[in-house]
């Protein structure tokens, strides 16, 4: 169980934010607009459709009953967008082994935090897959883009910019995020009490 709650901190918002800004940084710093340009729109785009779908269900209750989807797992997806993209980048100076190793290592980074939202209850099944494939879609884009880029600022600068927020991450306090989506979802829907799981689980009343 504490593994699954440390996977859930460092899939956080409170921690993938920081990192995916970070990635942003270091390809401004770098000059690297057109790569800076791609990561804004897909990463940027990846957290709309994780807001959105939630906003829906949240607020309207549009979800798939059958399967319990109420929305993408915003730790998923951000964590499966973020930590095989900064593997990526970290390693782009080193062999193609290494290359390799340092995306491969972020992808199973990511698949563990998506298991850990299931094992904590705090996402269905296809919530968090759904989330973490979303995620992944949007690093091998991010990362097919970068294939072609030739000069990229110093990887060791992103390392550096990354490895505090990882360390802080025990210590780091939970943004309420959710509490957020939820507030919005409510003004928009104009309802009193927000849709959730539970409604699906809640035995349903027998006709006689």
């Amino acid at each position: 169980m504490v593994l699954w709650h440390w996977l859930g901190v460092v899939g956080s918002l409170a921690v993938t934010g920081p990192i995916g800004l970070a990635i942003l940084a270091w390809l401004l710093v770098g000059k690297s607009w057109r790569l800076a340009a791609s990561w804004v729109l897909l990463f940027g785009g990846g957290m709309a459709l994780v807001v959105l779908t939630k906003i829906a269900y949240i607020g309207w209750g549009l979800g798939v009953a059958s399967v319990e989807f109420g929305g993408f797992s915003g730790h998923a997806m951000r964590a499966a967008a973020v930590f095989p993209v900064a593997g990526f980048l970290v390693t782009r100076s080193s062999p193609p082994w290494a290359q390799m190793l340092g995306s491969t290592a972020g992808m199973v980074l990511s698949v563990l935090i998506a298991m850990s939202r299931i094992h904590t209850d705090a996402h269905s099944a296809s919530e968090a897959w759904t989330g973490c494939v979303l995620g992944l879609a949007i690093a091998a884009a991010f990362i097919w883009c970068a294939q072609g880029e030739r000069q990229l600022p110093m990887s060791r600068v992103l390392a550096v910019l990354c490895v505090p927020v990882l360390l802080a991450a025990p210590q780091v306090k939970p943004i309420p995020a959710e509490t957020w989506i939820t507030k919005v979802a409510l003004h928009l829907s104009g309802h009193d009490r927000p849709y959730t799981r539970a409604s699906w689980r809640a035995p349903k009343p027998q006709l006689r």
